[in-house]
């Protein structure tokens, strides 16, 4: 049996890719993840049964400790799914950004390469680095076009920087030493397990707690929205389809201003969870979630539209996203809905970020 090991494993994307990867291939999983404030344990505690599953708490950061672990476990793939994500949070503390995600993706490669460089035919054949990254790297579009793989690096926030360094890394990886890499470059992810201060999770649990639904500047900036499953399966197609030394955009064709997402999550509340029975609403002295919406000071920067073309992976390996924007978002709301335990359990006061309060 194969083994994968799924760096940042008990986070919101790689924890759904562990799900997957799980029911769709006869693989084991070792889940290595820092668990800081993102990676919990709680998030992958569904999995605690499964014999071919297992969570280790490790830093991509530390080297040697990487090493252990590959001469340890054996793995035939590697996928990174370790990073500090959150926009905002580069905006004020950029120091770790650069830290995981640039000195980390290093750390990875050259344990990865050297641990390649030492196996046998059958590992330095089938052995693989998938690099999962953002459209981020690609910098801000105009009314009009997407991202392609050919698109230029233009990074405008801190993480979306450390993101594109970690992409050069990668490639420089596989121009220069051969390792067998894979790149995926995706648009926004929503769906289960997502960490409660990204849009769509802050704005359901705010707007059921009845608080104010915070929206930058005009709410007309523009993301591209994938459903995570869609991601992971898109993820999955490439580990064991994809060209190596290539880079392959995911994208849902879900382009929504927030806005629109929003309103969205209200109508949705309303028919899951209808504002008349909440009490958090009439406390709050509101009869719809609607009323909660309150537009804030933009953050610095702020890209104003992303959108992906995901002609590439879809022509030459096959990949479609299952779920439009409006079935996957429904099935998020419910999901945040019915998994209050969770959230509970992972959520902070979730304060206003992104303000530019200073480098750390």
């Amino acid at each position: 049996m194969e083994t994968w090991i799924v760096t940042g494993g008990a986070g919101f994307i790689g924890s759904n890719f562990c799900r997957l990867a799980l029911r769709e291939a006869d693989v084991r999983i070792i889940a290595y993840d820092k668990l800081t404030y993102a990676g919990r344990p709680e998030t992958v505690a569904d999995l605690d049964a499964e014999p071919r599953f297992s969570l280790v708490r490790g830093d991509i950061t530390d080297r040697a400790a990487v090493e252990r672990l590959l001469a340890a476990t054996r793995p035939l793939a590697i996928l990174n799914f370790a990073a500090e994500t959150h926009v905002d949070r580069s905006i004020d503390g950029p120091r770790a950004f650069l830290e995981t995600n640039v000195a980390g993706t290093f750390e990875l490669l050259e344990a990865s390469r050297r641990y390649w460089e030492s196996g046998g035919p059958a590992l330095r054949t089938g052995f693989r680095f998938l690099h999962v990254s953002t459209d981020e790297v690609f910098g801000s579009l105009g009314s009009d076009g997407s991202f392609s793989e050919e698109s230029r690096y233009e990074p405008n926030s801190p993480y979306a920087a450390s993101k594109a360094a970690a992409d050069h890394w990668v490639r420089a990886y596989h121009h220069t030493f051969g390792l067998p890499t894979l790149l995926t470059n995706c648009s926004n992810n929503y769906g289960p397990y997502q960490f409660p201060e990204k849009l769509i999770p802050l704005m359901i649990l705010n707007a059921v707690e009845g608080k104010p639904l915070p929206i930058y500047g005009d709410g007309r900036n523009v993301r591209d929205w994938l459903y995570v499953e869609d991601h992971c399966s898109g993820i999955l197609r490439v580990l064991r389809a994809g060209c190596v030394g290539q880079s392959y955009n995911i994208g849902g064709r879900g382009e929504r201003n927030n806005l629109e997402v929003v309103d969205a999550i209200c109508e949705h509340l309303e028919e899951l969870h209808p504002a008349a029975q909440n009490p958090n609403l009439r406390a709050a002295g509101v009869d719809s979630y609607a009323e909660l919406k309150t537009f804030v000071q933009d953050r610095p920067g702020h890209d104003r539209r992303y959108a992906i073309d995901a002609a590439k992976v879809r022509s030459e390996l096959g990949w479609e996203p299952r779920r439009s924007f409006a079935e996957g978002l429904r099935a998020t709301v419910a999901w945040f809905l019915e998994n209050q335990a969770w959230c509970k359990a992972v959520s902070h006061s979730r304060p206003r970020l992104g303000l530019g309060a200073g480098s750390r």
